[in-house]
């Protein structure tokens, strides 16, 4: 399993993410906003207050969390079992 290990903020929802394995990179969450649960990203200043959990997720107050191993695909371009079959 992935573990995201630090997040940068920047600018238009997009994010700056380190995994525990050393690959870093910047995903774009624009496209969530205002979207079902993500609507508490509208809230600019709470979008800023990421957080990483102890297992390696993002999470935000307002319940939204991320899964770091899908973070890592769309950072990645990789599919699944090029991150989970040996």
């Amino acid at each position: 399993m992935k573990e995201i290990v630090d997040v940068k903020v920047i600018k238009n929802y997009k994010l700056e993410l380190t995994f525990n394995d050393g690959v870093s990179g910047i995903i774009d969450l624009a496209d969530l906003v205002g979207e079902g649960i993500f609507s508490v990203w509208e809230d600019k200043q709470l979008f800023r207050n990421v957080k990483i959990g102890t297992t390696g997720e993002l999470f935000w107050d307002g319940g939204v969390e991320l899964c770091p191993d899908a973070l890592y695909l769309k950072v990645t371009g990789k599919e699944p079992d090029d991150i989970f079959l040996p």
